[in-house]
Formats: C-alpha cells, structure tokens, sequence
C-alpha cells in the first residue's frame, strides 16, 4: 500500500512538471531541466510494465533533483484507482470522489461497471436510456442518435468505448435483464466479444454488442439499439 501512494503522489508530481513555458500568470507553471529516464524499469503487482498515453505512445519516467517522477494516469490505470483532471479549476483528483461513490469488484477482481438507480455516465447523456441501464462510470459516447417516432415510441442507438473488460460489462447487461420481465432473452458474452438481444412484449426491444475498438485497443467498443414498442 505504501509503494502505491509513492507511485501514485510522484505521477502527480510528474504532471505538474511537464510544464515547459516559464512562470505564467495564474497557472504556476515553472521552467524546470529534467530527464527523461528511458533506463528506468517499472513493475506493477510484480509484473512489468510499460506507462502508455491515450494514443499508445510509450511514456518515459521523468528525472528530476535525484528524484524520479511517472505518469499518473498510467499508472492509476495499472493500479484500478480512479484518476480525474478538472481543466476548470486546474485540479487532479485521485481514488473514489468524497459523494461516497464506490467501483465494485467480483470474485475476478474486475472493475465493475455501475450499477442500480440513475447510474448514467458523465460521457453519456441520453434522454430516453432507463435511468437505471448499466453503464461503466468511464463510458464515453463516440456516437448517440435518438428519436421520438410520432411523440410515442422513443427509439435510441448508442455507441460508446469503456476501458472496461468486455466479460465484466456484457455480464452486468445479462445480470440486469435477468431482473426483467423479458418474452425473449439471449446472450452470448465471452472474454473477446458479446451479444445480448432482449424484448418484452408490447413494451421494449433491445439489443447490445459488444467488441475491441477498430481503432483503439485499449479501449472496448459497446454498441446499444433499444426502442420501445
């Protein structure tokens, strides 16, 4: 627990001192000379690892003063501890938020996806989604049509990336329709991919795939087509 906090409270460091401009007016950012530290082997619960950026990119540490400093999303990353940057008011936030909010984890050790009333995600914003539709607390939309056909029958298509496994996330879709009263209920969920196709009669229709993204993969692909009847 302690080589955590260390990891973690030097990647916070290590943020700050990626600024390269001077001293700017309200910003403290400061000029400094330090080292990117391409010799410097990581491990991570014992395994080695490797930070990345968004895009992939390999990220070296950074030596600074005899000190050694690491990126902290990585790394909080590596670690399942929840890591958030708010540009607004210049702030980084680290482990679950004060609202008493909490990430589970089953017997696998996964993250699992929230869970239970209104549990929409920040990155998704749908209108017509029942409030309590599972959705991984990290789930950013990359694309969300919806639609009211005739003011009755509400109709949404969504697709949105998690970095979240593709088992933990199609069994907490099956887990969640298991609860419903559902005429017609399929699922097919393995570690590479998943389908769930549901419906109960006279109300609603739904079906959701899961798969790695094309084009990150890192990242897991969601796509949900649910309407109702």
């Amino acid at each position: 627990m302690k080589s955590k906090k260390w990891l973690i409270a030097a990647g916070v460091f290590g943020m700050v001192l990626t600024g390269s401009a001077g001293v700017y007016a309200g910003t403290q950012l400061e000029t400094i000379k330090a080292y990117l530290n391409h010799g410097l082997a990581i491990e991570v619960n014992g395994q080695k690892f490797t930070p990345t950026g968004d895009q992939g990119k390999k990220l070296a540490p950074i030596t600074y003063q005899g000190s050694t400093y690491l990126p902290v999303r990585s790394i909080a990353d590596a670690l399942k501890t929840e890591v958030k940057y708010d540009a607004q008011n210049n702030k980084v936030s680290i482990g679950s938020s004060s609202s008493g909010e909490s990430t589970s984890t089953g017997n696998s050790g996964s993250t699992l996806p929230s869970t239970g009333t209104n549990t929409q995600a920040q990155g998704v914003k749908s209108k017509y989604l029942p409030a309590d539709f599972p959705l991984p607390k990290d789930a950013k939309a990359t694309s969300l049509i919806e639609s009211n056909v005739d003011g009755d029958n509400k109709k949404v298509v969504l697709t949105y990336t998690t970095k979240e496994s593709l088992l933990t996330v199609g069994t907490s879709y099956k887990d969640y329709y298991q609860t419903k009263n559902l005429s017609q209920n399929t699922q097919d969920i393995q570690a590479d991919g998943f389908s769930i196709v549901g419906r109960e009669d006279g109300k609603y229709a739904v079906t959701i795939t899961g798969l790695v993204s094309a084009t990150n993969k890192d990242l897991n692909e969601i796509t949900v087509v649910w309407g109702e009847e």
